[in-house]
């Protein structure tokens, strides 16, 4: 999952390098952590957060195999 996030963010913005994605596990739910350049924040969200939305719809669709809630959180 954390390659797939990671995957997705490097092709959209202008500084891959700095993308960062950590993953922390619970009990019930996996939560990703997206870290991108400041510079490139727009383009992870777009725009009323369309993109956003739509990774968060591939992971899910991702993630469907696990019995875990995946949560991504842009920061």
């Amino acid at each position: 999952m954390k390659k797939l996030v990671e995957v997705i963010a490097k092709s959209l913005v202008d500084n891959p390098d700095e993308v960062q994605v950590e993953e922390r596990e619970t009990d019930r739910e996996i939560i990703l952590e997206l870290h991108v350049a400041q510079s490139d924040m727009g383009k992870v969200i777009g725009k009323q957060g369309r993109i956003a939305k739509a990774i968060r719809s591939v992971v899910k669709a991702a993630s469907s195999k696990e019995e875990k809630k995946v949560t991504l959180e842009i920061q």
